[in-house]
């Protein structure tokens, strides 16, 4: 008679699974095949006027081809659409060098950058100055009526901790 016991049952779905899955990814190995996110961004790529098959190489080629790189990894991931936000979330902070979570001011956030300055090595507008005083250096941006922002020093906004960096853009008139 067989063994039926519990243990055994998911040992051999397991095995099951995993050969599945190994199989499943070599096949698409061999024989790819496009995913649907792949294709919207090549259609949204042409309608911006980029020709993804040209020869010359140009930035423009070179962003588009990385895009398409990462959307497929995307893609093989299979994320649903629960988990593709979160997913796209995290991968958007964390590539921009955004905190996950709030800044808590400890001193193994900081990183002597000058005499009397420090960085915050979770994000990289937050500064200590000679005092201890912090803030955020991209507090506030200022934006013309043509949409050019610019920051100067009025753009520092100190802070307390636990901080989450966020951005005021102050609207100036013409000049």
């Amino acid at each position: 008679m067989d063994d039926c016991s519990v243990e055994t049952v998911q040992k051999n779905y397991s095995l099951f699974y995993q050969t599945k899955i190994f199989f499943s990814n070599l096949w698409g190995r061999v024989f790819p095949k496009e995913s649907d996110t792949v294709k919207h961004a090549k259609r949204e790529f042409e309608a911006l006027g980029y020709d993804l098959n040209q020869k010359e190489e140009d930035p423009n080629k070179w962003i588009c081809e990385n895009v398409i790189e990462l959307l497929k990894v995307f893609s093989k991931q299979g994320h649903s659409g629960s988990s593709a936000p979160f997913c796209v979330n995290y991968f958007k902070k964390l590539a921009m060098f955004e905190p996950l979570c709030p800044l808590t001011g400890k001193d193994d956030e900081w990183n002597e950058v000058g005499e009397d300055v420090w960085q915050n090595n979770r994000c990289s507008h937050v500064f200590k100055d000679a005092n201890g005083k912090a803030y955020d250096s991209h507090g506030k941006i200022f934006r013309e009526p043509n949409g050019c922002c610019y920051q100067n020093i009025g753009s520092r906004v100190y802070i307390d901790f636990p901080y989450i960096p966020k951005t005021e853009y102050i609207d100036v008139g013409a000049t």
